[in-house]
Formats: structure tokens, sequence, C-alpha cells
């Protein structure tokens, strides 16, 4: 255990917990770990003076957790896995200092932003080796200093010579956020900033002194523009919006759908769009233009041969010219249904969140007024997807402390040197929270990370199948899947990856990686994309998506 934490990174975000499996039964005190069961490796503490490393394993949905002393000895070998990296996580997170890795192309389009480096219908593997380069910053100087790692020049090391106060400690976003909260406020000086971030020229820019305050988690609600044509933009918008919505019809494609999006509040008023016609005399049919008011599911019996047979539907009242009708639609039933809007109230964004069941179909009726853009005002529809928490720093101008900002620790990696220590905090703060517009590669990288946490909603049930009826028909019901979102770009810059194998110079083991590997990199990292950088092949990183 001990050469596996000295060769691969255990962190708190998910890829910070690889999986290992053992080649025999590990016996544990209160445990036994059977032969090849995956072994999810979370974290590394010192209990009692000894350094353990916190482990789990699932077994029927619930976990088990255990600790491994760190001289614990044996075949552990890393297990595979059917996520997705990006180009830079797989560099940062699965390749090993001085060692590949083997990957598949798959989904593999041949639209590029770029230049598609690849031969024209290419799907085959890949070997990735990383380039490394050195960064430092010379004597008395704060530009950073990029060195290749063909340069062929001999150095010598003189730490032991040199006063440490020469150069100056550039630290980047990521390294401030790891520091511990008692180590806030501080004054520290921009050295770089990407370009196009969304924060007040005045505020970040080289050479400008700002305080930092603090890092926290923050509540955002993603969401994305409604609009039939792609490419679809897409928001983070804080919990503090002083905008205010209006609702917009939702769209269901099955009963199913209407079943998940029925509330206590109020009941739901649907219009049909598709027309339905039963294969039981029990069940109701449905014609275009049909208008229901959805209640609530149950199960009923239908005669099928003579046979009665237990179906689950969602119990409805049809509206008629004058009066109402009982309705029993089967939950399997795939069908087209619209909304119809009877509130015309006007709601903020976290009563939206508290009274109503994401995803929520909106748009701006009155826009922002503390902010001087409000980019969510010209969108003619809006989908509210789902509440997410992200890292962020708390900044301001040191000139004027009281006024702050929010960094996205993910996606605004500058770099900063270290002033000083602010002797005292300002007592109150004015927290200016921006609506922050993000790429589509972030979206979904959001979504991926997001989806992972959450257990997906049960699936919608079969349509009786023939052997159960007995009754021949025409279509089987497709059962509805729910999976993580599909980039809307996918026939331009999403890739997928899956890993083979693992092998190095100091050898490797086919089909399967053996964990005696060399150190990656000592530094952990934000698991979110960051603003897009070239690779050593010239591939931006954050577009490539990757399956190992």
């Amino acid at each position: 255990m001990d050469e596996i934490t000295r060769t691969i990174h255990i962190g708190p975000s998910r890829l910070g917990h690889p999986c290992f499996y053992h080649q025999k039964d590990i016996k544990l005190e209160n445990l036994i770990i059977r032969q090849g069961e995956q072994i999810m490796l979370n974290s590394v503490e010192e209990i009692n003076g000894e350094k353990m490393v916190n482990c789990g394993v699932l077994r029927d949905h619930q976990n088990h957790s255990f600790t491994l002393p760190l001289s614990q000895e044996g075949e552990f070998y890393e297990c595979e896995d059917e996520h997705i990296y990006t180009l830079k996580e797989i560099v940062q997170w699965k390749i090993p200092k001085n060692r590949t890795r083997t990957v598949k192309l798959t989904d593999f389009s041949d639209k590029w932003d770029l230049t598609n480096p690849f031969p024209k219908g290419f799907h085959g593997s890949l070997i990735l080796k990383p380039v490394y380069e050195i960064q430092g910053v010379m004597k008395y100087r704060k530009d950073i200093v990029r060195i290749l790692p063909s340069l062929d020049v001999e150095v010598k090391d003189i730490t032991d010579s040199c006063d440490a106060n020469w150069f100056l400690e550039l630290l980047t976003t990521q390294d401030l956020f790891e520091m511990t909260g008692k180590e806030f406020p501080i004054v520290a000086e921009v050295i770089e900033v990407p370009q196009g971030n969304q924060l007040p020229r005045s505020i970040l820019q080289p050479g400008k002194t700002i305080v930092i305050h603090k890092k926290y988690q923050a509540s955002r609600i993603l969401t994305s523009e409604i609009r039939s044509n792609f490419p679809k933009r897409h928001f983070l918008i804080p919990t503090s919006y002083k905008g205010k919505f209006k609702r917009r019809p939702r769209e269901f494609p099955t009963a199913y759908d209407l079943e998940i999006a029925k509330s206590e509040k109020e009941p739901l008023h649907v219009v049909a769009t598709k027309a339905f016609h039963p294969p039981h005399d029990e069940l109701s049919s449905v014609s275009v233009g049909d208008q229901f008011l959805v209640h609530h599911s149950q199960t009923t019996e239908v005669l099928c041969e003579g046979i009665k047979k237990v179906v689950k539907v969602l119990t409805c009242e049809k509206i008629l010219t004058k009066s109402y009708e009982a309705a029993l639609l089967p939950l399997y039933m795939e069908g087209g249904f619209v909304e119809v809007i009877h509130d015309k109230k006007q709601y903020q964004i976290s009563e939206l969140c508290a009274q109503f069941r994401l995803p929520f179909n909106v748009k701006v009726s009155v826009r922002d007024l503390s902010i001087e853009e409000d980019i969510l005002a010209a969108i003619p529809g809006l989908q509210l997807e789902e509440a997410i928490t992200d890292s962020y720093l708390l900044i301001s101008d040191f000139a004027n402390p009281r006024e702050c900002w929010e960094i996205p620790v993910g996606r605004l990696n500058m770099t900063v040197q270290l002033v000083s220590n602010l002797s005292r905090e300002p007592g109150s703060f004015l927290v200016r929270t921006l609506v922050e517009e993000i790429t589509e590669e972030q979206y979904y990288m959001m979504r991926r990370y997001e989806s992972s946490f959450l257990h997906p909603p049960p699936r919608p049930p079969k349509r009786p199948s023939v052997e159960e009826t007995k009754l021949t028909l025409l279509n089987l019901a497709e059962e509805r899947t729910v999976a993580l979102p599909k980039s809307p770009k996918d026939n331009r810059s999403i890739q997928y990856i899956k890993k083979f194998s693992e092998d190095g110079e100091d050898g490797g083991v086919e089909g399967r990686s053996q964990v005696t590997l060399s150190h990656k990199y000592t530094k952990t990292h934000n698991y979110r994309p960051t603003q897009p950088t070239r690779a050593p092949v010239e591939l931006r990183q954050n577009i490539a998506l990757f399956k190992r």
C-alpha cells in the first residue's frame, strides 16, 4: 500500500479515489475483502501515530469502510472503469511520471475546433506520454519562465547558498484554495490572469494588489438556454440573483415524466401533442389537443384474454367542454404533452428552487438591476437544470476591501504573489456575484461530476410484453433510460477514449495495471475544468473527453 500511495494521487475529488483489486482474500478484524473485489482508496491519514489508507468496498448498495496500513503487502492491480476523462485529467491523474497510458478513441468525429492531427477515419488506439516543462522565476523578477525538457543545459543546485527571499513565491488559484482557512485574509499581487474572464478588468489585471478574504463553497443553479437548435448557451446563476422570473411551459415525452413533474402545490395541467390508442379497454385513449389534470399514480387491473394483469397508471381528469372525465394513462405510454401555465406570478430564483422540482422552465421578466449587464435578460427561455455546489475565493481590490467578488477556483486559473497577511478583516462585505456563462465542455463536465453523486430516478415501467399479456402488439414501448447528458456538440469536439493497458520503461502488465509505478505529480489539482490551454500535441485540453 505504501507503494500505491507514493505512485498515485489519493484526494478528496472523484479523480482522487482510485480503485484496485487484490489477487487473494484480505482478512481484516471485522471484514474479509474477497479476491478481485473492487477496493476504493479514499484518503490517507495518521491514526494513532501510524499512516493508514481509508478504503471502502460496495456490497448490496451499502458502503463498508475499513483501513489498511501502508505496510499491507500483496498483489494489487488497478481496476478498469467506464468513466470519461479529459486529456488534462488523464495527464494529471492517470499517468504517473515517466509512464504512458494506452487509450482508445470511440465516437470519434471528423469535425474539430482546431486542426485534426489524426488520419481521416482514425478509430485506433493511442499511447499517451506527457511532455513536461519546468516553470520557474528568476531572481528579483515576477514573470514566469518556462523551460522545455528538450533544452540541453547543465544546471547546478545552489539552494543552500541562496536566500529564499530573492525569489518570489507564486501561487495559483488552486494553491490558494488548498491553504487553511486560518491563513486568510491575505494580500497578494496579481502576476498572471487569463484573458476573457468575466470579472471587471479593474479588479483582476497584472500588477493589481488584491485581498483574498476566504475560501468557501457556494451554491449555483446550472441553467441552459431553451432552443431547438445548437449550440445552446449555459450559465451558472447564483442564488443571490436579484432578477425575477416567470414560468414557461415544460414538455413531457412520456406519462412517466408527468408523474415525476407533478407537485403538491398545484395540479399539473397539460395538453396532449400526440395520440395514443391503449391496448386494453380499461385504459384511456388520447387524441391530439386533449387536456388533462394530472393527479397521482396507482395500479389497476386490466383483462388480457381473460387473465387479469396489474398495470401502473397515472390517474388524471380529462377536461371536457363543461365537465371532467376520469382518465387512466399507463406510465409506459409514450406520447407528448405540453404544460399549460396559469401562474402569472414573478419569482426569485430561490423561490423557484424551493417550491418546484428541477428541471424547470422560466424566462427573465425583470432583470437584475444590481449588475451592469444582465446576460440572462435577452434570452427568451431558460431551463433551470440542477443546483450544484462549487468552490470559490472571495477577493476584493486592496483599495476597496469591502466590495468583494467571487472567483471560481476551477475555471479561473490566475497566478499571484503573496505580499502579506491582512492584520484586520473589514467588518462587513458587499459581495457582488455574477451570472457566469460557461463553455459547452465545462457544462458537460459539470453535469458529469454532479450526476456521479446522484442516484438516477427509477426507470419507467415497461409496457406489458407479449409473453405477459398473450397479445400481439406491434411495438413494445422502450424503457426510458436516465443517463448523463450528452454534449450537443457531439459531432464536433467530443471524443471518448477507453483504456486498455498501462506500460512503461520499467515494464508493465498487459491488460491490467500492476501498481509498481512512479509518482505522477506532487501537487493536487482541482478536478473541474479550467480555462483552455494547449497540450503538447497542440490539442486544447478541454475539448476531448476520454474514457479510460
